[in-house]
């Protein structure tokens, strides 16, 4: 029996991730700083800030795969930011380490491609172009995943997750849609191949107007299930040219924007 560990588990992908793993990988241990209201009482919780390193320490023992998705979960402030995204991911992979955890999941962003042009393909190798401090904050987590594969041998995957809705809400949604059954079956996914040492992956439904590629199919075998195009009638137009209408990012990009738009390429 694989046993996990969700961190950032009161959350909205941590709730859905809670109940989606539930028949397969119960009990399950959950970290969050506020409990679930709905948790199974049968799981085990752990309260904490994982910018202890203690916290940290005491979450992964005897776990197998870490489910890593704790943090800002969008823009902040760099003091929001530091401790909570860049110190806690560091404590989390490091406690992981002298634990023997055999497998981390960590939940990166595709706002680590968000100054892209929204009108060209982007794949995981292509060079990151982050739209935000919180995107920085997720490729120093795929960084430190990298190294982490590297130097100690942990598996790594990090997963480029894109709009988590029930349905899709915006225009630009039809293309960066995940849906929750399909995170929870990339997850799954996740915790159930073999060994593949480091991966990026974009979390990303089956959308007719994906932009976003990875070699997920052939590494974890994961094939999505649902596609945001079953939704597009029901969508407002797309708003007039802006800002966040040129890069993948969306308003990420036009946030705080103060620079030169030719220049971006």
């Amino acid at each position: 029996m694989t046993r996990l560990l969700i961190t950032g588990s009161s959350g909205a992908i941590g709730t859905t991730l809670r109940h989606g793993l539930a028949a397969d990988y119960a009990p399950l241990r959950l970290l969050d700083i506020r409990p679930a209201p709905d948790r199974n009482e049968k799981d085990e919780e752990i309260i904490g800030d994982l910018s202890d390193l203690g916290v940290a320490l005491r979450a992964v023992q005897n776990i197998d795969t870490v489910i890593h998705l704790a943090g800002v979960p969008r823009e902040g402030t760099w003091d929001q930011i530091l401790p909570n995204n860049i110190v806690a991911t560091y404590n989390l992979f490091e406690a992981s380490r002298q634990a023997g955890v055999k497998r981390i999941i960590f939940a990166s962003t595709n706002h680590v491609v968000g100054y892209r042009r929204a009108d060209r393909l982007v794949d995981v190798g292509d060079p990151v172009r982050p739209d935000s401090r919180y995107a920085v904050s997720k490729v120093f987590g795929e960084a430190l995943g990298r190294l982490y594969a590297d130097k100690h041998g942990i598996d790594v995957a990090c997963l480029r997750i894109g709009s988590f809705r029930k349905e899709p809400q915006e225009h630009r949604q039809l293309v960066t849609w995940m849906s929750p059954r399909d995170m929870v079956g990339l997850v799954k996914a996740c915790i159930e191949a073999p060994s593949f040492h480091f991966a990026i992956v974009f979390g990303v439904s089956g959308n007719t107007r994906r932009m976003w590629f990875d070699d997920a199919a052939h590494i974890l075998k994961f094939a999505p299930s649902d596609n945001a195009e079953d939704f597009a009638t029901r969508l407002p137009a797309p708003q007039e040219a802006s800002i966040a209408s040129h890069f993948h990012g969306g308003v990420n990009c036009e946030s705080e924007f103060s620079g030169d738009l030719g220049a971006i390429d």
